[in-house]
This record gives C-alpha cells, structure tokens and sequence, in this order.
C-alpha cells in the first residue's frame, strides 16, 4: 500500500541559502526524519519514519519539499 512521505527536489534545494547553511526544514522536523550531516548539505529523507505531517513543507523558504505518495 502507498505512503504519504517526504520528497526533495535537489534541484530547489539550496541549503547554502539558508541561515548559516542550516536546513530549517530539518530544524522543523519533529520526528527527524530530515538529517543534514553539516551545514550547507542537502538534507537526507528517512521515509519509514515520515508521518508527512508537513511540517518540513511549511518551513522551507525555497520550497523544496514536497509530500507525495510513495
């Protein structure tokens, strides 16, 4: 059966562009399913854990996020 999850688009996805290279959309994940190794890396998805509360979504400013079923 499908799932809802958390997909990045790489070629919106700009991590450089935010506030000292840090995801905010990794920062406003509750259950941590964005992880970013350091900053200014594109962030990584964990999708067995993605409840696609969207979360990630609101908080990316280059809209980079998307929830899409999987």
């Amino acid at each position: 059966m499908p799932a809802k999850t958390a997909i990045i688009d790489f070629n919106r996805c700009r991590p450089d562009e935010c506030s000292d290279g840090v995801c905010p959309a990794a920062l406003a994940c509750r259950r941590k399913i964005l992880v970013q190794e350091k900053p200014g890396e594109i962030p990584m998805v964990n999708p067995a854990i993605c409840r696609s509360c969207s979360d990630c979504v609101r908080a990316c400013p280059l809209n980079a996020i998307k929830i899409t079923l999987v």
